[in-house]
Order: structure tokens, then sequence, then C-alpha cells
């Protein structure tokens, strides 16, 4: 074959190996709440990307025989061609014949490889994805059409991989998880709330999405900006820090100012009249859970559900405490304003 035949089959077979590669990681990595929006306006090639997405082990199996076949293919036609190229220059430097074809043959060997691995293999994986819902559209359609050609192979490629997952009892999938990320879904309300289909006038939904960010830290309550009770706090102080207040809760501080624990109002109204100039009894006073203040949100909503506390104090990395962290506030990074006196101001 001539050499600069062997060379333009390298180029083809690169382009091929890029398709293959470029498709596989594109069916697997396209989001199929972008995909699904287009195929329902009748567009074509939405359609059948989806459905590339609904058989994936099928376009896997296609895009690994494709590959395999072009990078078996490359070696064998690019080799003899540019090491032919490569002996001319080198026999004039006057070494062995046998020291030219070896220099000749690590040449194209790198060479060849090189090329196979960025413009081959690196390209288009990265190409797919950082543009996974584009590079589907493109390439799905093709890749389809060649697996119903090849349909045969590829059905026995897949059911034999299959099978041998089975054997180590795990259940294969023809389809990538459809299900929806956080990020997916607030796309989706986005894009819902920009075409008047969805109202959320109350912020819920983005409150939702906030909510999965955010971190005890964020909303826990500084103890400089605590409303708290000192040691030795009688029910008779908790009767006046409500009637002045109006919070239903208040952590008791020991003498280093550190939260010792808590107390609510429903704790003391039931003990006699001559018991509320006394400290409160240590089995009225409610113990404080301790939580990271690098903990997410969520996490920490259900640690107080858990444990049926409304109240825990927040600590840092050393241990020293950094804030109070109420349920209420929790909730409300949820679904706003709780109008209830356990609220701090």
């Amino acid at each position: 074959m001539n050499d600069w035949i062997g060379l333009l089959w390298l180029v083809v077979l690169l382009a091929g190996n890029a398709f293959f590669v470029g498709a596989e990681f594109a069916v697997i990595s396209a989001r199929r709440s972008q995909i699904e929006p287009l195929a329902e306006r009748g567009k074509r090639s939405a359609k059948t990307a989806l459905w590339a997405m609904e058989h994936a082990t099928l376009m896997l199996a296609m895009s690994q025989l494709g590959i395999t076949i072009c990078s078996l293919l490359i070696l064998n036609v690019s080799e003899p061609a540019i090491h032919h190229l490569l002996e001319g220059p080198l026999h004039l430097t006057g070494w062995p014949a046998e020291v030219v074809a070896t220099i000749a043959f690590v040449i194209t060997l790198v060479l060849v490889s090189y090329l196979h691995v960025v413009f081959g293999e690196m390209v288009p994986k990265n190409l797919s994805f950082s543009v996974p819902d584009r590079a589907v559209l493109l390439l799905a359609p093709p890749l389809v059409w060649l697996a119903r050609i090849f349909k045969p192979f590829i059905v026995a490629l897949n059911a034999t991989a299959n099978g041998v997952l089975r054997l180590f009892r795990v259940e294969p999938k023809s389809e990538a998880a459809s299900t929806y990320t956080l990020e997916e879904v607030q796309t989706i309300v986005d894009t819902s709330r920009r075409e008047g289909v969805l109202d959320d006038a109350s912020g819920t939904l983005s409150a939702a999405f906030e909510f999965t960010a955010k971190r005890v830290i964020d909303v826990a309550v500084p103890l400089a900006q605590l409303v708290s009770l000192p040691p030795g706090a009688t029910p008779a102080d908790v009767e006046r820090a409500v009637a002045r207040h109006g919070f239903s809760r208040y952590v008791l501080v020991d003498a280093n100012g550190e939260p010792d624990g808590y107390v609510h109002l429903k704790d003391v109204i039931d003990l006699d009249d001559d018991e509320f100039d006394d400290p409160l009894p240590a089995k009225r006073v409610r113990r404080l859970v301790s939580i990271f203040d690098g903990t997410d949100l969520e996490d920490a909503l259900a640690t107080m559900r858990r444990l049926g506390t409304h109240v825990a104090r927040a600590f840092d990395g050393d241990g020293a405490t950094t804030g109070v962290i109420f349920l209420e506030d929790i909730i409300e990074e949820l679904v706003g304003e709780v109008q209830d006196a356990t609220r701090r101001q």
C-alpha cells in the first residue's frame, strides 16, 4: 500500500476511534433532563439520543467494538507507512540497516501512541464530558445506526458481559442512572419559573435548594447574641425572661459563659409557689447535644429530630463552642419564617 495512503488511513482511523470514544462518554454523561424536553418537542436526534441512553449497555458494546477495531488497525496500517517514510532519511546517517529499522519502529510507535491517546482518546473524551448534552445529540444517531447494522455482534457481546456479571451475583442494568441530581432539579425549576409554568412566590423551592448547601455555622446563634440565663437561675428568672423576651426556651450557661443546658417554660410552670425562688431543679434542665459546626444542615436536622431536641450546642474543630442552634432556625431555612416563641430575634 502507498505510504501516503497509509497516513490517510491513520487519520481516518483516529477519527473513527475518536467518534466511538466521544459517543461512549456522551451516552453515559448526558443529562436526561436536558434531552427529554427536546424529544417531546419532536426533535429526531433527541429521540435517538434518548433511546441510546435507555440502552446504554448496547451502546457501550458498540463503542467498545469500534474502539477495539480502530485501535488494532491504526498500528497495523500506519506502522509500515511511517516506518518506510522514516527509513529513507535515517539511512543517510550511515547507520546499519538493523539500527535504522529499530529506530524507525520506536519513533513510529511513540508517534502513533501519542496521536492515538491524545486525538483518539483524550480529546473526544474531554469534549463529551464538557458538553455531554450537545455531544450526545450529535454522536448518538450515527452510533445507533451502526449498532443496528452490527446488532447480532453487540447483542452477543452484551449478553456475554451480562452473563459474567450474573456469575458474580451482580444484576446488570441497561440504562445509565435516570434519577435527577439536585443540580438538574434546580435547573428544571429555574427553567419552569422563567417560562411561567411554575410559581414559587413563597421561595420555598429556592430555599430548599439553598438549604442543602448550608451548614450549622450558617444558622447557629453566636453566644454574644444569645438570650440566656445565668448559673443558679430560678423559675422566677424564667418567668421574667418569658415576659421580657417572649421566648419559651432559654439556654442556661455556667460560670464561664458556656451553654450548660436549656429549659422550656412548661418545665417550670407546674412548680409550687415556694419553689419559684429556688435554683432550677437539675431534673428540670434539659441536656444540650453537641453538633460540629461544619455539619451539613440537613444532617443536623436529622440528628436533632432523632434525639427529640430543639436546641443544640455548636462547636468547632478545637471543641470550642461557636454558638447555639435552634431547631426552628433550621426549619425556617426550608419554609421561611416560623411564628414561634422559641425563635430568636
